[in-house]
């Protein structure tokens, strides 16, 4: 859908939560001190998000390359994300958010994997106020060959033709299929990549990138954040001129 020539609120708002380790390095602290404040820095973002009207907000937590991380850092995460679930689990249902998790999770601790589904059952409902989405153990890259295995699989089993194949059918089969294209991707700590995050999905996402750490991307910063991204004029492959002209009509 062709929309303004000014963006607005963006109905779906992801970021990339980077600079945790080297906020708590500046700091003399530990890297797990660091994500612990960037979990703190995550949570009061998604409060704002959901007073903004945001409907959507899609957190990169854990990539698929991530992995090749100390295991001592690995543990401390889950083990912060598994006590995160348990401690916020009244705030999100009291907020009316709905938690949504994408990745490999198979790969997981089954610990984490039993809380990460409690957590999404007991916070499900028909009409959320903000579906919060957290990427683990997800990379764009891992989406898409899950994606064509299963196609794969279901043009051998005679379920689908090659002929049927498009775009649309592709992103049904994705992780990320039940969730709205980003219309904008924050990523903090000064870097300017999206590093394999929702490839297939940001094609015309507008993407700002921050030189502010994670956890001291506060309120402020993601107002500045929102204010550029009101000024952009989204055009999808049409010209200002023609988005003017249908604006107008």
């Amino acid at each position: 859908m062709i929309q303004s020539e000014m963006s607005e609120t963006p109905a779906h708002l992801a970021i990339i939560m980077d600079g945790n380790g080297r906020w708590a390095q500046q700091r003399g602290l530990t890297r797990t001190q660091g994500h612990k404040a960037g979990a703190e820095r995550a949570r009061e973002v998604v409060e704002f998000a959901a007073h903004a009207g945001i409907q959507v907000v899609s957190l990169f937590a854990f990539s698929s390359e991530n992995w090749a991380r100390p295991d001592d850092e690995i543990r401390d995460l889950f083990f912060l994300l598994d006590q995160s679930l348990h401690r916020h689990l009244d705030l999100l249902t009291e907020q009316q958010v709905e938690l949504q998790f994408i990745g490999d999770q198979a790969t997981l601790p089954n610990e984490l994997q039993m809380r990460m589904a409690e957590t999404s059952r007991l916070t499900r409902q028909k009409k959320p106020r903000l579906r919060l989405v957290i990427a683990i153990g997800y990379g764009g890259r891992w989406d898409l060959l899950q994606a064509v295995r299963h196609i794969a699989a279901d043009v051998r089993a005679g379920i689908l033709s090659p002929e049927a194949i498009d775009e649309r059918l592709l992103s049904g089969y994705l992780a990320t299929s039940e969730l709205p294209d980003p219309d904008l991707l924050i990523r903090t700590g000064g870097e300017s990549r999206i590093s394999n995050f929702f490839l297939w999905d940001t094609a015309y996402t507008e993407l700002f990138f921050s030189d502010f750490l994670w956890p001291d991307f506060d309120e402020f910063a993601l107002q500045d954040a929102l204010a550029w991204y009101s000024r952009r004029q989204r055009r999808f492959g049409q010209t200002g001129e023609q988005l003017v002209s249908d604006t107008s009509s």
